[in-house]
């Protein structure tokens, strides 16, 4: 019996080594170029073991994938690349593919697999940080200030998805990533030639940017408004409309808890302030109050958008919704993020590839913008300066206490409203002059 037992187990071992040996595949190889990092995706047959290390002398990375063959020559990258110079491969004896990497300056490389999904198959995945070297990083845009010295209002516009992640894709074949991208370029145009306004595009091509990436470039470009532009899908191609999202309250209590949990390592600011050398009821508080006050502009700025969207066409909903969205979670930038309309809508997919009706989306967007901005600019902007402000009288006040407040002469308070007398009444309106 045992006998029987040793032969059976030789056999099934036998008819499994060819399975064993079988080959992993490298069918293609895509590259993506983003401002800070280069993107490498192979398509492979099966998940592919491998190794990633360096070289100095001149700079190379070297991949070594375990049992694999290239189905097609690499790509010639020679002038093609800001920091890949050129790709070769070679097979070494113990069947490991090696690909080498040529490169023009020192990179931070990682590695990672991923499983097949509704687009893709198997890839392996390598991303090449150039971020060390300042020459390849993106320039940060900083508030720029006007010879006036007011500074000009920075929207923020987060096109999603991009590169090897395309988003969701329509029956026609239009990508999710390139439809939001063209209808944010529009955005920005219109923003730029806005007296007093300036736009940031925190992804301006065809390259994926991490959530929490795109929330920290936001940061950094010190935005005043943070705008994220989405094509929603669903299985129902019948299902079509523009949706406005802000953060649900679940998600910013997570967030909450995260900053205060990382406050001591962190350069992060919240509202100008700081949490790392406070306590932790301070910091709570701090937090608490920007969180606050960012979900009631986010709140403000989405009514503003969604009202916009109605007038040209459906929307999917008809009030403001909160969902816990990761790039909505910045505690003090007013964020929403706009679902444009349904890909899968055989019609609004075929809108949202219309030139035409990307230039109405975006002069819908940027009407709301507008319309929030020019009832609540941002002190110490030209909008604000621009911007004639009201003042409405309560009980109590004076005409030379509200131009204290204000900051304006008494004399300049009466020219512009036609005051003869100091005399005024509860629930007039006076115009602030400009200081």
């Amino acid at each position: 019996m045992l006998r029987m037992k040793q032969i059976a187990a030789l056999l099934l071992l036998f008819f499994s080594l060819p399975l064993l040996a079988q080959p992993v595949t490298i069918n293609n190889l895509r590259i993506w170029s983003a401002p800070d990092h280069i993107r490498l995706v192979l398509d492979t047959s099966a998940p592919a073991e491998h190794s990633l290390f360096s070289l100095t002398d001149p700079p190379r990375l070297v991949l070594d994938v375990e049992q694999a063959v290239l189905r097609e020559e690499l790509p010639d990258l020679k002038g093609k690349n800001p920091i890949v110079q050129g790709l070769r491969s070679a097979k070494r004896k113990d069947g490991t593919l090696r690909i080498v990497l040529d490169l023009n300056r020192r990179v931070k490389p990682k590695s990672f697999v991923l499983k097949p999904n509704s687009q893709y198959g198997h890839r392996l995945v390598v991303d090449l940080d150039s971020a060390v070297n300042a020459a390849t990083a993106a320039p940060k845009t900083v508030k720029s200030v006007a010879s006036s010295g007011q500074r000009e209002i920075v929207v923020a516009i987060d096109a999603g998805h991009g590169g090897e992640d395309p988003g969701a894709k329509g029956r026609g074949g239009t990508f999710e990533k390139d439809v939001v991208l063209a209808i944010a370029k529009e955005l920005a145009r219109r923003i730029d030639r806005e007296k007093g306004m300036k736009a940031v595009l925190i992804r301006d091509g065809d390259y994926y940017i991490g959530l929490r990436t795109r929330m920290k470039l936001a940061r950094e470009h010190r935005a005043d408004l943070f705008v994220s532009l989405h094509a929603d899908a669903f299985r129902d191609a019948r299902v079509s409309g523009a949706s406005v999202y802000t953060l649900s309250q679940r998600g910013a209590s997570s967030e909450a808890a995260r900053w205060l949990a990382e406050r001591e390592n962190s350069a992060d600011l919240v509202g100008g302030v700081s949490l790392e050398d406070k306590d932790e009821l301070l910091a709570s508080v701090l937090l608490d109050l920007s969180q606050t006050g960012t979900q009631e502009a986010s709140d403000q700025v989405a009514g503003h958008l969604l009202n916009r969207l109605e007038k040209i066409g459906r929307t999917h909903k008809g009030r403001v919704q909160q969902a816990g969205f990761m790039v909505l979670k910045s505690p003090d930038i007013p964020s929403v993020l706009v679902e444009l309309a349904y890909i899968s809508n055989p019609e609004e997919e075929r809108k949202l590839r219309n030139r035409r009706h990307q230039q109405k989306m975006a002069e819908a967007l940027m009407s709301g913008i507008q319309g929030f901005f020019s009832q609540n600019p941002p002190p110490g902007t030209l909008l604000a300066k621009l911007q004639p402000r009201d003042h409405v009288i309560t009980r109590g006040e004076t005409l030379g206490l509200i131009a204290e407040q204000y900051q304006v002469s008494l004399n300049s308070l009466r020219e512009v409203n036609k005051l003869s007398s100091d005399l005024i009444r509860v629930g007039q309106v006076l115009q602030i002059p400009e200081t």
